[in-house]
């Protein structure tokens, strides 16, 4: 529906989703992304990074991306690289990544995590409000 406008004309998140289209419309190895999901409401982001997986798997396609949502990392990532000053603090799965200390170590407040309510072995992360 948006195929006649200019993309100056598009919102922050019909942008983002112009940009992630013309990427893969050249059908890359590898895929580089920076906050793939910025200006993207909840499900536009869950529908972009299901996407980007499934096309990892099915067509071998290896992606780097950059996700401050430690949520959407932790719920999409195989392996995550936890950084500190530019520098890897932690990296591996999200289960030996996203740990409650380590988090406080790289934020510096309050962080809960515990194992997604929906058994799918992931950790998510809240803020600690009684700090």
């Amino acid at each position: 529906h948006l195929k006649d406008n200019f993309i100056g004309e598009l919102s922050g998140g019909e942008r983002q989703r112009v940009i992630l289209a013309r990427a893969l419309a050249q059908e890359p190895k590898v895929l580089l992304l920076d906050e793939p999901t910025a200006h993207l409401d909840i499900h536009h982001q869950v529908s972009t990074l299901k996407l980007i997986q499934e096309l990892a798997r099915a067509e071998g396609l290896a992606v780097l991306a950059v996700l401050h949502d430690l949520n959407l990392a932790s719920s999409f990532s195989d392996r995550i690289a936890l950084l500190v000053d530019g520098k890897i603090l932690a990296q591996g799965s999200p289960e030996e990544v996203i740990v409650a200390e380590r988090l406080h170590r790289a934020y510096g407040s309050g962080i809960l995590v515990m194992s997604r309510p929906d058994n799918l072995n992931r950790p998510i992360v809240l803020p600690d409000l009684r700090i």
